[in-house]
C-alpha cells in the first residue's frame, strides 16, 4: 500500500484571474498559501483474479467495478483513463475536510489521487507537471468549469505568487519573506465556516459569462496581487493586507449577484465589528469558509462573535503532494 497526500489552499488575491477565460486575454495572478489541511488517497494492489470485479474504490461510497468506464466517480474514472491502469488496483480516499467549502478541496483530490497512481505505477512526476495534468484532468475530461490555481497550489504547495499565462505555462514565485514575518502573518488569520456549501463550478457559470463586462475590476484583482506581495516583502504593517482584503472582497463581490448574500454579508460585518481589517470568502463565493484578518489580540473577539459556527485553525506555507507512505 502507498499512500499520498495534496493539500488545500487560501487565496488571497487574484482569485477569478485564474480562470483560461480570462487570463489567455489579459494575464492572470494569485497570491495564496498551501495549509495544513489534505486529501489523502491510499492505493493499493487489488488480487482480481480472486473476486467477481477488477477494481474496488472509496469515497462517500464503494464500487466494485469490472471495467474503467463503469465507474460513476467522474475523477476516479478519468484518471484511471488518463494514467492507463484498468484493473488490479484498489483506492480508497479520506480528507481532513469537507468538500465544497471554498479551499479547493476537489483539486487537491484529483492531485493526490494522480500523485498515487503514477507511485503505483512506479512513476515520478514533477510537482508542476503533476498540476498540469490536474488541470487537464479536471477541465478537459471530467469539464468541470474550473479555474487552475487549485491544483497548482495543491501540487507544489508553499506559499506563492502565481502567474497564469496559458493552461500549461504557469510560473510560480515563492514569497520571499523571513520565518519570523511569516508568523507573524499566519497569526493574523482567523478562518470560520458560513456553514453553507456549494459546487465552485455552478457559482462560476455566471462569473464566466459576464467576464467581458468585469474585465476592469479583474484587471484591478490582478493588481492586487502584487500589492499584496509588496505589503508582504517589506516593512508595511500588516493591517495594509487586511485593508487590501477588504477592497479585493467589494471588488469580487462585483462580480456577479450569486457571490455573496445577506447572510454572508451579515457574517462579514460581524467579523469588521469584532476587529478584522478586512477578509473575504474563499473560493468562488456563495458559501464555504470566510476568512478574517485581524490583530492576533482580537481573535478572542471574533471566536466569541462567531461562537456559533466552526472556527478553522491552520498553518500556511503547506508542503505540497507527496507520498507519506509506501
Amino acid at each position: 500500500m502507498l499512500i499520498s497526500r495534496a493539500p488545500v489552499r487560501i487565496s488571497f488575491f487574484g482569485g477569478g484571474t485564474d480562470y483560461p477565460e480570462y487570463f489567455l486575454k489579459q494575464g492572470g495572478a494569485v497570491l495564496a498559501t498551501a495549509i495544513n489541511k489534505f486529501s489523502y488517497v491510499t492505493a493499493s494492489p487489488f488480487p482480481s483474479h480472486l473476486f467477481d470485479y477488477l477494481i474496488r474504490l472509496s469515497y462517500r461510497k464503494v464500487e466494485l467495478v469490472k471495467t474503467v468506464d463503469e465507474i460513476e466517480h467522474s475523477v476516479y474514472r478519468e484518471c484511471l483513463n488518463f494514467c492507463g491502469l484498468d484493473k488490479d488496483i484498489e483506492l480508497h480516499n479520506v480528507a481532513d475536510l469537507p468538500a465544497f467549502t471554498g479551499l479547493g478541496s476537489s483539486s487537491a483530490f484529483t492531485v493526490s489521487l494522480l500523485q498515487a497512481l503514477h507511485s503505483f505505477k512506479g512513476e515520478f512526476v514533477k510537482p508542476l507537471d503533476l498540476a498540469y495534468e490536474a488541470i487537464y484532468v479536471e477541465r478537459h475530461l471530467v469539464k468541470d468549469r474550473v479555474g487552475c490555481q487549485d491544483q497548482l497550489m495543491s501540487a507544489m504547495g508553499g506559499f506563492n505568487l502565481v502567474e497564469f499565462r496559458t493552461e500549461d505555462d504557469i510560473i510560480v514565485n515563492m514569497v520571499p519573506i523571513s520565518p519570523e514575518r511569516l508568523a507573524e502573518f499566519e497569526a493574523h488569520i482567523f478562518i470560520v465556516f458560513t456553514g453553507i456549501k456549494r459546487k465552485a463550478s455552478q457559482v462560476v457559470e455566471q462569473q464566466l459569462k459576464r467576464v467581458g463586462d468585469n474585465t476592469d475590476t479583474l484587471k484591478k484583482m490582478r493588481q492586487m496581487v502584487d500589492q499584496g506581495w509588496d505589503i508582504l516583502t517589506s516593512n508595511q504593517p500588516l493591517s495594509a493586507f487586511g485593508e487590501l482584503l477588504h477592497e479585493a472582497w467589494v471588488a469580487k463581490r462585483s462580480l456577479d449577484t450569486v457571490i455573496s448574500n445577506p447572510e454572508i454579508d451579515k457574517l462579514y460585518q460581524m467579523g469588521q465589528e469584532a476587529g478584522a481589517w478586512g477578509g473575504k470568502l474563499l473560493g468562488a463565493g456563495a458559501g464555504g469558509f470566510m476568512l478574517f484578518f485581524a490583530p492576533p489580540e482580537l481573535h478572542e473577539n471574533l471566536k466569541q462573535t462567531f461562537a456559533n459556527h466552526q472556527v478553522l485553525s491552520v498553518k500556511i506555507n503547506a508542503p505540497g503532494s507527496q507520498i507519506i507512505f509506501s
